[in-house]
């Protein structure tokens, strides 16, 4: 087969999946209203790292993210068996990091990054593998989502 058919061939199966292909955002259906109010506009870092919010932000994430992340990140965060990037590499790298003003700065990076795509999604060569969640999502699950995911890749329940 000629390159340019492969490549054909490779964008018409990307388009094609339903699993990427006009997917729609659905929210989940958890009660955040236990979680400590953050408002309509999105802050610039996760605000649930911090302890005793952190435990609720816990249950409450793994909840939501069960609901509107596993169909394509896989159940509990715990599997790279799925068709979309395994969310656990998030802050990979910022793991790593023994300073604590570097660490904040690279999780501060992190959460920037983290919002963008849940807040607009993904698009590639005109073909959406996530949907954009802004306007569905409130940012209280979505961060409690992040430190879910966080804590999963940490092996930290």
């Amino acid at each position: 087969m000629r390159p340019l058919t492969k490549l054909a061939a490779c964008l018409l199966v990307l388009v094609a999946n339903p699993l990427f292909a006009g997917e729609v955002a659905l929210a989940p259906t958890v009660d955040a209203g236990r979680l400590p109010a953050l408002g309509s506009s999105w802050l610039a870092a996760n605000p649930y790292r911090a302890r005793p919010v952190a435990d609720e932000a816990l249950a409450i994430g793994r909840d939501a993210y069960n609901q509107a992340c596993a169909r394509c990140h896989g159940r509990d965060a715990s599997t790279n068996a799925a068709p979309a990037p395994d969310l656990r590499n998030l802050n990979r790298s910022c793991r790593r990091i023994e300073d604590d003003e570097l660490k904040a700065w690279c999780l501060r990076d992190n959460d920037a990054y983290f919002a963008k795509t849940v807040r607009h999604g993904k698009v590639i060569v005109g073909v959406t593998h996530m949907p954009p969640w802004e306007g569905v999502l409130p940012q209280e699950l979505a961060w409690a989502i992040q430190l879910f995911v966080e804590r999963q890749a940490a092996g930290k329940p």
